[in-house]
């Protein structure tokens, strides 16, 4: 494992007491879901419009997230289609809003682009610059 993310970062959130399991762990459906809108967004810049997710193609949890970490999300795309694109993300942790930096996720998702009737349409060519 590398001591620093791979791809951009594109998301950042607190994980809060009201997303915890029973073990006392941030809920990995809480996870999955914030690694969704990073991958949304990267595919939607990609895409350079809608997108919708269509699989989840691998997910690995590492380490738990605790109450309190800084939750950052990285994401690059890995692989464009004719109407689909992978997007590689990890995700990490500042423990306790300022600790240590610790990979806690790391997953690929495909997502397609649609149309204004939700069809799949052709990913353009070339890629925009990114939104900011």
């Amino acid at each position: 494992m590398t001591d620093a993310p791979d791809g951009a970062l594109t998301l950042r959130t607190l994980a809060m007491p009201a997303d915890v399991n029973v073990n006392g762990d941030i809920f990995g459906g809480w996870v999955l879901s914030q690694m969704d809108i990073a991958a949304g967004i990267v595919a939607g810049e990609r895409a350079q419009g809608r997108v919708a997710t269509v699989a989840i193609d691998a997910m690995k949890f590492i380490r738990p997230v605790k109450v309190g970490d800084v939750l950052c999300i990285y994401a690059s795309v890995n692989r464009v289609g004719r109407t689909s694109m992978g997007i590689a993300l990890e995700a990490w942790v500042l423990r306790g809003r300022i600790g240590a930096r610790e990979k806690v996720t790391e997953g690929t998702f495909t997502f397609v682009a649609i149309d204004e009737h939700g069809q799949p349409r052709p990913v353009p060519a070339e890629a925009t610059t990114r939104m900011v």
